[in-house]
């Protein structure tokens, strides 16, 4: 679906929310005992615009993630520094950064929460986003990512990029081989 310059996507949960709910309904109408079919029927101009704002609520929140980081993009372009995988580490918690590597993997692209492992020469790291990207990103593509230097885990964990820019790039990069 296209809202202005995006193409937002609905994630499957709230999807899987609408039909199991819709269902349920449908199930207490159709099964249910008198006075609980009835009750449906009576509230259903209530159930009606539920089951469509759990769809319309998920797809404003991605409109409003996807406007936010594309504000955010020019800041994160001009600042970034671009920096070995190697080099990243608790030190550079909260710094603004650039980091070029080949896509080795891609976990909860369905949820439109995706986190990608990116690696260069040097190591590779998480890249976490809390929005879908703008192109979609595979396993080995090169791409570019500008993100900052956050704690895996609030508070704990190792440190990870919290991605704002992520596109693929023509260039070829070395992946160090894992024995």
């Amino acid at each position: 679906m296209k809202i202005g310059n995006f193409d937002i996507r609905i994630s499957i949960l709230p999807i899987i929310v609408v039909l199991v709910f819709t269902f349920g309904f449908v199930f207490a109408i159709l099964f249910g005992s008198g006075s609980m079919a009835a009750q449906v029927w009576s509230n259903l101009y209530w159930i009606i615009p539920c089951l469509v704002m759990f769809l319309v609520i998920p797809v404003v929140l991605n409109y409003m993630s996807r406007k936010e980081y594309e504000d955010l993009a020019p800041l994160y372009e001009g600042q970034a520094k671009q920096i070995r995988i190697k080099l990243i580490n608790e030190s550079m918690l909260g710094r603004i950064v650039k980091v070029e590597g080949v896509v080795e993997a891609a976990r909860f692209k369905f949820l439109n929460r995706p986190q990608y492992v990116v690696a260069d020469r040097t190591g590779s790291i998480s890249v976490k986003m809390f929005t879908s990207p703008v192109e979609d990103i595979r396993v080995n593509d090169i791409v570019e990512v500008y993100g900052q230097v956050i704690k895996r885990y609030i508070a704990t964990g190792d440190p990870v990029i919290n991605c704002v820019i992520i596109r693929k790039i023509d260039k070829v990069i070395d992946v160090k081989k894992k024995e």
